[in-house]
């Protein structure tokens, strides 16, 4: 048999493919789940945190409870997946040349070459654009909230800034998301006040927490810190101790300002804290894991005792919600909050 000597590998092919922008010969098929992977919808479950804003708003406007109000929500979501969309494909096209240094993200499409970036580049202006003008439907607050999610998009991943390669900012940029998500989920419901603080700011360092144990487990995966280096260039700063001495300071931050939330407001809710620390433990234990689905968060679902265990944490929240216990505050010698939680807009 016959072989050309010289005839180009594979992964010079998806190298040219990418720097000539031509778009790869496919299926009409394949090219649209191409192009559609790229936006990510696997990862709008990320969108479950606004859950938190939606019931929270509920729980102190019930009175505006409706299937109107649902409807309502099932727009805000959907805005909120086209904008959170807009930020993943920027984000697709941005790294591809170091995906390429990632010994599984190196077959998504756009390192591959099966992307025209002309076309993906007007697929991430697209998105941002239908989001926004779908949050605009819903009320003021919420769509400078939506357009807040996609300002972070552009920080964390648009040159110069881009904080996705500053050490420890990375985590802290892309976190802050989640505090955004709760505001969506509550403006999807009522734009007359903001929830507490202190409950924002407890739910950006669990975020930093998860996003840093992605960090911790991506970087064991990588196992090279040259390679790792290559793939993100925080990894030139981090190594195992400081991912794991950062997360230590993410969720004593989370425990911090959740206490100040429920000493301040609902004190019956410090009976869910042993149940908290256990989910966190339990968390880390799968972020140690070889090939550890912490790195992939789309993927955790497959975690099956972490679902279970995080559903009885959410409902084991709601139901101290409405729960009065005067003992526990004889007990902390802590007197009931007379304020009214929310901020006035």
């Amino acid at each position: 048999m016959i072989t050309a000597p010289d005839a180009p590998s594979k992964h010079e092919l998806s190298s040219s493919a990418i720097s000539s922008g031509a778009p790869n010969r496919n299926s009409f098929v394949g090219m649209i789940k191409d192009y559609a992977s790229i936006a990510r919808p696997d990862h709008w479950f990320k969108n479950v945190f606004m859950a938190l804003g939606v019931l929270l708003a509920f729980f102190y406007h019930p009175e505006v409870l409706s299937w109107g109000a649902m409807l309502n929500i099932a727009v805000a979501v959907a805005a909120t997946c086209l904008i959170a969309s807009s930020n993943y494909t920027i984000n697709e096209i941005l790294d591809a040349s170091r995906d390429r240094s990632h010994p599984s993200k190196q077959s998504r499409p756009i390192p591959s070459g099966r992307i025209w970036l002309p076309a993906a580049y007007i697929q991430w202006v697209l998105l941002g654009i239908v989001g926004l003008a779908i949050a605009s439907q819903i009320n003021t607050a919420f769509f400078w909230t939506g357009a807040s999610l996609l300002m972070m998009g552009l920080l964390y991943n648009i040159p110069p800034i881009r904080t996705k390669e500053i050490p420890y900012l990375d985590v802290l940029s892309e976190s802050v998301n989640n505090p955004i998500r709760l505001l969506l989920g509550w403006f999807a419901v009522t734009a007359t006040e903001v929830p507490p603080v202190s409950l924002l700011i407890a739910y950006w360092m669990i975020g930093a927490f998860f996003m840093g144990a992605k960090r911790f487990a991506e970087y064991r995966y990588i196992g090279d810190k040259e390679r790792a280096a290559a793939y993100r260039n925080s990894f030139r700063y981090y190594n195992e101790n400081r991912l794991l001495v950062s997360l230590i300071f993410y969720i004593t931050s989370f425990a911090l300002f959740s206490g100040v939330f429920i000493i301040r407001y609902h004190l019956e809710l410090i009976l869910i804290f042993p149940l908290v620390a256990g989910f966190v433990c339990y968390y880390m234990h799968i972020a140690l894991k070889p090939d550890s689905a912490a790195q992939n968060p789309e993927k955790l679902y497959r975690e099956k005792g972490l679902m279970a265990y995080l559903v009885l944490c959410v409902v084991a929240f709601f139901a101290l919600m409405f729960v009065h216990i005067p003992a526990l505050y004889d007990f902390f010698n802590v007197l009931p909050s007379p304020v009214n939680p929310l901020w006035k807009i």
